[in-house]
């Protein structure tokens, strides 16, 4: 019997369309003879859609006409199923559709960040990837920075600002320009894909650079930018008992950060059908990266380590930078569902794009497993305690 396999894409975020192409990338890649396949589109509006084009990429050139051609769904636990049932429901209408297995494939804010896995969590069904608590601290590149950092893990220091500080911009600056050196990098706390960051030369660009950044994300970080880089990326799979890392890339761009044009837009060298199709696939990079096997070693080790101390499961990217100048090597951020799922870091290893498909859903089948196994309830006969019985008088009654 196959497993029937829910693939959910799109959501709330400015990185929409980014996963949308990932999460079709994935469909056309999972094998049809193993899994029954259903394409869940969550919309802006975070609506569930399913339907026959829903998994046609040409058809997201005109969303309302494919929304008005597909059918709306909701949730449903029905005895220890979990289904999508067609919502209005029309008595001759598309049928529900049960699942056994749901592969997340979102990117960035109110979806990447745990929004969506806690949902899915609280319907019971397996689902691929980081959990809710790994999910949310792997998108808040604050608090990823301090748990990296506890486990001895190299990244640089960086000043967090919220919106109130914003208010008195003069005197934030002061404060950039008081504990970092320029050129300073500006960055969204919890965005992907490059949205929203930028490289600062002085006080007239970090302004500039602020607004930017604030127009994403209502907190950001500040850190030292280097100057002399080099960008190394690296993937991990597997769950906290077992992890292996990829062999790592350097990837190029076109200006002193990789941009959202460098990842999605530019076409990649020797792409045929362009960067639109292809997602992080499309970026112009080396693999394996021109690095020692000492450092490569070092990133590998380290990535499985950050990987472990999140409590991270599927396969994740880690971002690495080197620091020419001094040799000095910095974890970045990890991408906890990377582009593309970062397919292209492994199958230079013998590790087929279908095959790592297997191995997150073989992951996550695991994982609820185990889950199983944990008491998350016990009988009790508190509610039947006669304490309880100043609750029924009037409002102010003693407990």
């Amino acid at each position: 019997m196959k497993i029937r396999t829910g693939i959910i894409f799109g959501g709330r975020s400015v990185e929409h369309e980014v996963s949308i192409i990932s999460a079709l990338q994935a469909l056309q890649s999972l094998n049809k003879d193993k899994y029954e396949v259903t394409a869940v589109y969550l919309t802006k509006d975070n609506d569930l859609y399913i339907g026959q084009d829903i998994g046609n990429i040409e058809a997201y050139k005109d969303i309302p006409a494919l929304l008005k051609a597909s059918q709306r769904v909701i949730p449903v636990k029905e005895n220890g199923h979990f289904i999508l049932t067609p919502y209005p429901h029309r008595l001759f209408g598309m049928k529900p559709v049960e699942l056994d297995v749901v592969l997340p494939v979102v990117h960035g804010t109110n979806v990447e960040d745990g929004t969506l896995m806690g949902y899915i969590k609280t319907w019971g069904i397996p689902f691929a990837g980081c959990d809710v608590t790994a999910a949310a601290v792997g998108m808040d590149k604050y608090i990823m920075k301090t748990v990296f950092a506890d486990n001895e893990i190299p990244v640089l220091p960086c000043r967090r600002y919220t919106t109130r500080d914003y208010n008195d911009i003069d005197r934030m600056i002061e404060d950039v320009e008081a504990r970092l050196p320029y050129p300073v990098i500006v960055k969204p706390v919890n965005s992907g894909s490059s949205v929203g960051i930028s490289v600062a030369h002085d006080r007239e660009g970090l302004v500039k650079s602020l607004d930017n950044a604030y127009t994403f994300a209502n907190v950001i970080l500040v850190e030292h930018a280097i100057s002399d880089l080099q960008e190394i990326n690296c993937s991990v799979i597997g769950d906290i008992d077992k992890a292996e890392a990829s062999l790592c890339e350097e990837p190029f761009h076109s200006d002193e950060i990789l941009s959202y044009e460098d990842k999605y837009m530019s076409g990649g060298k020797g792409t045929k059908t362009g960067g639109a199709s292809k997602g992080m696939a499309s970026v112009s990079r080396k693999i394996p990266a021109p690095i020692p096997d000492e450092m490569t070693s070092r990133i590998q080790e380290l990535s499985v380590r950050a990987f472990q101390s999140l409590g991270c499961n599927g396969v994740v990217r880690f971002d690495f930078m080197i620091d020419r100048t001094n040799g000095n090597l910095y974890l970045n951020e990890i991408n906890t569902i990377p582009g593309s799922l970062s397919f292209y870091l492994w199958e230079p290893t013998g590790l087929s794009y279908e095959k790592l498909l297997d191995r997150l859903i073989e992951l996550a089948v695991k994982r609820k497993r185990d889950e199983d196994r944990v008491t998350f309830s016990f009988e009790t006969n508190i509610l039947n305690q006669s304490s309880l019985k100043g609750l029924k008088g009037s409002k102010g009654s003693k407990a």
